[in-house]
């Protein structure tokens, strides 16, 4: 974490991780198939940003800090902690993201992939806790870098270039000087 002009801190969230702040901060992640959960109480100054990996938490995981990389867990995991300061799910901004499907998938598969279960999953639980999505930017084919500005609400949004290539390719062959390869 890191200072900001007029004191705002900087913080960049790991994949896994939640935060939570009561004074103005930048949130900083990038997300592929991860959802990103951005709470925000004006009426409290609260701010929060969860970044799961996963959509579902099994039944006998153990430990705050390992829950947090599931989205059911740290959105309800967020929610608990907002309820504690006073928060009124009503009055909570939600703002939704990620959830892509970055990873090539062979066609012919219909199973649904992490990143739309991930963000199915973020919806689902969002509506069940009470919280209703104010925006959202799902799915899709690349990652995105999102910028949550805590006193604001706003959140900047860039998408990451899908151009350059992931796969591993061939170095060239060696060229012969009579035009044969060798």
């Amino acid at each position: 974490m890191k200072a900001h002009e007029g004191s705002i801190q900087d913080v960049y969230i790991q994949p896994g991780e939640s935060r939570l702040v009561t004074q103005p901060a930048i949130f900083r992640t990038v997300l592929g198939s991860c959802v990103g959960v951005a709470f925000l109480v004006p009426r409290l100054g609260v701010a929060a940003l969860c970044h799961p990996m996963l959509p579902r938490c099994p039944l006998n995981l153990h430990g705050k800090s390992a829950g947090t990389r599931y989205v059911d867990f740290a959105i309800r995991d967020l929610a608990r902690q907002l309820d504690s300061l006073g928060a009124a799910r009503t009055e909570t901004r939600v703002k939704l993201f990620g959830g892509a499907d970055v990873l090539t998938v062979a066609d012919g598969h219909s199973r649904p992939t992490v990143g739309r279960l991930n963000w199915e999953m973020a919806l689902r639980t969002l509506e069940e806790e009470g919280y209703g999505v104010a925006a959202s930017s799902l799915g899709g084919r690349s990652g995105v870098q999102i910028q949550f500005h805590t006193d604001t609400g706003e959140v900047i949004l860039r998408r990451l270039d899908r151009t350059v290539s992931r796969r591993r390719t061939k170095p060239p062959e060696p060229f012969h000087p009579s035009g044969r390869r060798q």
